[in-house]
Parts: structure tokens; C-alpha cells; sequence
């Protein structure tokens, strides 16, 4: 990790869980990283909490709400003035509504689109194109998948939400592919947990503690510490690697 102590990242969804995790151990290896999410107030905590010892980089917190693209464009161009440019993009901020197929609200629906899709597509190319401005050639743009993005689990209230995660897993490999036909070094990574102990499944089933309790007993989940492990993994890789996708699986509970 030692070639991007000083350079500079994007987490997005900074505020809670993995991607405050994230966030809080780029700033420990001594980057410079801009966190952001709509609840900024978090950010701001962490980075406060970032200024101890033991943690030589630095936490910026900005507010953006990635379902409006004028909100992103101006984010960047923020970094661009205050800070040069992005050389590592995590795209971490996703979300999801418990919302079938067959009764679901269309809202939600895009929602979901506007966060997990669109905003996701968005920071990826405007951190592509912040890298080219500046012929950096050695960035990454690393999206936080989910295992739900490779296979449709027999829950009705995650089938729309996969189809955001199946899209970004086409939208990795795309994003590989085009950086391959550019000829640039800058590599493209999927990271897709499991079950991971955070405030997202609990939001997710915060009306249905029934399921909740279920998906618990029967997995023992992730920690956010181990997707930050991934990413870390991912970023040290030697410039001959390229690691396109990191699956990572919750292990059933012994009954």
C-alpha cells in the first residue's frame, strides 16, 4: 500500500458501515480520502476521529446525494480544485427496499436504479475521466458489490435489488473491458459480500424481524472489517494482477 500513501480516494457511503471502514483504514495507510454520503454529520465524526495518532492521512468529508448527477459533477469538480483529481475510486453507497416484483412501488424501484446504477456508473467515469485528465495510470475503481449480483436468491423481496447488483457486475466487466481497450493500466475490480453485519439488512428487514432473525440464526456474517481486508487485498495487488472479482460468503451456522 505504500505507493498511494499521500494519493488521494473516493469512498462513497462513507458515513456507516463498510463504507466508513473503508474510509477509516485508507486514512490509517495514509491516504487522502473524500467521504462522502448525504448524512455528512458522520463523515464528520470519523474524520475527527481520524486526526489521532496511528492514522497519518486524512478523512474530507462531502455531502452528495448520488441519485442527483449535478450533486456528483459539482463533487468532483470540488476535488479537482481542493485536491487534483481522484486516483482510487471505491464506489461503496448502494441500497435496498424490500419491493417485489409483483407488488413493488415503481419509486422505490428507481430509487434503487439511481443509487446502486447511475450513481455508481457516474463516479466511475468522471474518476476515469479525473485519472486521464491528470495521465494517471495506475488508479482503481473498485464497486462494492454483493453475491446478489451473481445469483438470484429465492427472496422475493431482494429480486429488484439483485437486478441492480447483476448490473453491476456487467458494469465491472465493462468498465475492465474499455480500460483494456484504452490501454491504460487502470484496473476495475468487483468486490461481492454475503451477509454482512451492518445497519443495511437490518434496514432491510426493519419491518419483517421475523426473516431477520432467520437469515441471522442461520449465517454467521461478515464483518465490515473483512471487506475492508478485500479492498485492501485488491489495492495492493502488484501492477501485473488484475483481480476483476473478490466473491466473499457468510458460513452457515452450526445447529
Amino acid at each position: 500500500m505504500e505507493r498511494w500513501r499521500g494519493r488521494v480516494a473516493l469512498v462513497t457511503g462513507a458515513s456507516v458501515g463498510i463504507g466508513a471502514a473503508i474510509a477509516v483504514e485508507l486514512v490509517r495507510l495514509g491516504m487522502k480520502v473524500v467521504g462522502c454520503a448525504r448524512d455528512v454529520g458522520k463523515i464528520q465524526k470519523l474524520a475527527a476521529e481520524c486526526q489521532s495518532p496511528g492514522h497519518p492521512g486524512v478523512l474530507v468529508p462531502f455531502k452528495c446525494d448520488l441519485t442527483k448527477e449535478e450533486e456528483i459533477l459539482s463533487m468532483f469538480a470540488a476535488i479537482k480544485e481542493q485536491h487534483k483529481g481522484v486516483d482510487v475510486c471505491i464506489n461503496n453507497a448502494g441500497l435496498a427496499h424490500p419491493e417485489p416484483l409483483l407488488s413493488g412501488k415503481t419509486s422505490s424501484w428507481k430509487n434503487m436504479m439511481d443509487v446502486n446504477v447511475f450513481g455508481l456508473s457516474i463516479c466511475a467515469r468522471e474518476a476515469y475521466q479525473s485519472m486521464k485528465e491528470r495521465h494517471v495510470d495506475d488508479g482503481h475503481i473498485i464497486n462494492i458489490n454483493s453475491v446478489c449480483g451473481h445469483h438470484v436468491m429465492p427472496h422475493a423481496d431482494l429480486h429488484f435489488y439483485t437486478a441492480t447488483k447483476f448490473a453491476v457486475t456487467a458494469l465491472t466487466e465493462g468498465l475492465r473491458q474499455e480500460l483494456r481497450a484504452e490501454n491504460t493500466h487502470i484496473r476495475a475490480t468487483s468486490i461481492s459480500p454475503s451477509l454482512v453485519k451492518t445497519e443495511f439488512p437490518l434496514r432491510l428487514y426493519s419491518n419483517n424481524p421475523d426473516i431477520k432473525a432467520r437469515v441471522f440464526s442461520a449465517y454467521k456474517p461478515l464483518e465490515a472489517k473483512d471487506v475492508v481486508n478485500a479492498v485492501i487485498y485488491v489495492l495492493s495487488a502488484p501492477p501485473h494482477v488484475q483481480i476483476g472479482e473478490v466473491q466473499m460468503l457468510a458460513t452457515e451456522q452450526k445447529s
